[in-house]
């Protein structure tokens, strides 16, 4: 395999692009987000204005934990050969030059000052409205919104993409926090007793008094599919076959790691029948894959199959997601445009397809293959990130399983029927292409109030815990210190509400926020004003949540040495490479599954809704 020089990941200085040009672009664009709203300006200019956001982004709201107090630890060893030109299981060594840089284990960013942080006690947590009355005022679905420009498959692919991305870790028993909960209330214990974040291991505990709280994520901070391959050298070793690179396969229902009850992964929290499709579909693309290159270089061993294939299989889940699942949730003319930018350059598609990279610039060619970029901060998720990606509202409660043949009803399922081990059981029952044509013509929620999925207010935990996820999700910002809706929104250069009435274009729930806030706008928690505020259109999410977007979405992407430097033919393979440009999800999909053939006819985007059965019987 040949070898690629070592990177030496660009860190600027912290006045990275503060020239004057690039104060009059950003100053420009800001202006003209504020009086006018990138998303009411023709795509052009639109785009102009999301670049400016973009840089503006990358100079004020990229923040690190690092160098916050850490307890001791023993330096790394130095990167193996196999290191430079392989994923590690746990992340470490993607920068050579900071080898624990976004490993499993390490630190959470942020993408407000550190001095903004607000500390974790109980009268913040637990404040008025404390997340119980806001979960019920709020948030409680009573009949679903759809989000009817997509397919659920979007919410699978979701938290199959969070599985890789993040995650805090187990919580700990000891010391839940106790919410105090009204009389009538009819959760069955109180005090409701919500388990904390765990605390940072890393830590130094002699830290002075008010150093800003800081977690870890116990996921690779990369885009690695990590969760197909795991976060461990243990955990891959027992997922992988040991010959011609392949992985275990799910079978009748079961997943490899299923058959260990220590590691079955039904019991973990948040595991259902959309997460399991998804892993399940791209063990078998990895496997594919693998097949692919070992016929065009069959003197490849097990091992050069396995690290070849899990980085294009990884850099196909990146490009679906940013190309496919992103532009499908929020379909305005101008995201569409920057999104497939991002992976391809305002040169498009085409033009890379016929010429590879025509510039370095990421904005002709795209970020793949250009160069390493952290803009001065050390690459982390941060906890921002994860909270504007609690989209519990995708979720339904009701799932309509058809077959794809005729499209006849196989069986009506409710939420807690396909999650946790009883996922299982369905995986065992329905077939895998009756499962997707159910998933990809069904609408998922709307991301917006009063549409959380009844079932997980009131989710049984695979340990037998209740939990009421909606105030959860509004206690766990609280907990992490992410601002409220409007402080989140000035640390974001954006105008926060002076109002309940401008909050929200809905008089109705202007009315009931401010009921459940009394007269104060400061204190609307961020998922409530994000799920409150008018939608850009063809969005499924709010355009405060975008913002973070705008910053992480190519960040991920820049900082990953292998989406940049590495992004070759000589580390990925030429065959590996042509791979990688020549599928989409709808050819993953018919790969597998070619009974979808005639339900994935003529569309270019999986997360559309596919056409039904029915509809080739009664056509328009």
């Amino acid at each position: 395999m040949g070898m690629q020089r070592r990177t030496t990941s660009r860190r600027p200085s912290a006045g990275y692009r503060t020239s004057l040009p690039w104060r009059v672009v950003t100053g420009i664009a800001t202006a003209v987000d504020r009086r006018i709203g990138w998303d009411k300006l023709p795509v052009l200019p639109g785009l102009l204005t999301l670049f400016g956001l973009r840089v503006k982004l990358r100079q004020k709201n990229l923040h690190d934990t690092t160098g916050l107090p850490f307890a001791h630890r023993p330096d790394p060893a130095p990167p193996s050969p196999s290191q430079r030109v392989n994923r590690t299981a746990d992340g470490s060594h993607n920068d050579l030059g900071a080898p624990r840089m976004g490993m499993a284990g390490s630190r959470f960013g942020r993408n407000i000052p550190l001095d903004r942080i607000a500390p974790t006690t109980p009268e913040s947590v637990l404040a008025r409205p404390n997340p119980r009355e806001v979960s019920r005022a709020l948030l409680t679905r009573h009949e679903m919104t759809p989000a009817d420009s997509v397919n659920s498959l979007v919410t699978a692919w979701l938290q199959f993409m969070v599985r890789d991305w993040f995650s805090h870790g187990t919580s700990p028993t000891e010391r839940p926090w106790e919410v105090p909960l009204v009389d009538d209330d009819p959760w069955p214990e109180h005090p409701m007793r919500i388990m904390r974040t765990p605390d940072d291991p890393t830590r130094d505990p002699q830290a002075p008094a008010g150093t800003p709280d800081t977690r870890v994520n116990v996921n690779s901070h990369w885009w690695d599919a990590s969760q197909i391959y795991g976060s461990s050298a243990e955990e891959q070793q027992r997922l992988r076959t040991g010959e011609l690179g392949k992985l275990h396969l799910w079978n009748n229902g079961k997943s490899p790691s299923s058959l260990d009850p220590a590691t079955d992964p039904s019991l973990v929290p948040g595991f259902w029948l959309g997460l399991a499709m998804m892993q399940n579909l791209f063990a078998h693309e990895h496997n594919a894959i693998c097949d692919h290159l070992h016929a065009a270089y069959p003197s490849w061993g097990d091992e050069e199959l396995f690290q070849r294939a899990r980085l294009v299989n990884a850099a196909l889940l990146a490009k679906i997601h940013t190309v496919e699942w992103t532009p499908a949730v929020i379909s305005h003319p101008t995201t569409v445009k920057a999104l497939r930018a991002n992976w391809w350059g305002l040169a498009g598609e085409r033009v890379h397809d016929l010429f590879g990279r025509i510039s370095g610039s990421e904005v002709l060619s795209g970020i793949p293959g250009g160069e390493t970029d952290h803009y001065g901060v050390p690459y982390a998720l941060t906890e921002e990130f994860v909270a504007v990606y609690r989209m519990h509202p995708l979720v339904r409660d009701e799932w309509h399983l058809r077959s794809a043949a005729d499209d006849a009803t196989l069986g009506e399922r409710t939420f807690r029927e396909i999650a946790g081990p009883e996922a299982l059981k369905v995986l065992e029952t329905v077939p895998m292409a009756d499962l997707l044509y159910s998933f990809g013509t069904l609408h998922p929620g709307l991301v917006t109030l009063h549409n959380f999925p009844k079932f997980l207010q009131e989710y049984e935990r695979p340990d037998g815990h209740l939990q009421d996820l909606a105030a959860t999700d509004i206690l766990r910002s609280r907990e992490l210190g992410v601002p409220r809706y409007n402080e989140f929104r000035r640390l974001l250069r954006l105008k926060p509400a002076e109002s309940f009435e401008e909050l929200t274009d809905n008089p109705a729930w202007a009315r009931e926020i401010k009921q459940v806030y009394g007269d104060d706008i400061e204190k609307v928690d961020l998922t409530v004003g994000m799920y409150a505020e008018k939608l850009p259109k063809g969005f499924a999410f709010s355009d405060t949540a975008f913002r973070i977007f705008i910053l992480m979405a190519s960040r991920r992407l820049n900082s990953d040495r292998f989406f940049t430097e590495y992004y070759t033919p000589e580390v990925y393979s030429k065959a590996g490479m042509a791979w990688i440009d020549d599928n989409s999800m709808v050819t993953v999909l018919l790969r597998h599954y070619p009974e979808l053939r005639t339900a994935l006819a003529g569309l270019h985007n999986a997360f559309v809704p596919w056409h039904t059965a029915q509809d080739s019987k009664n056509p328009a």
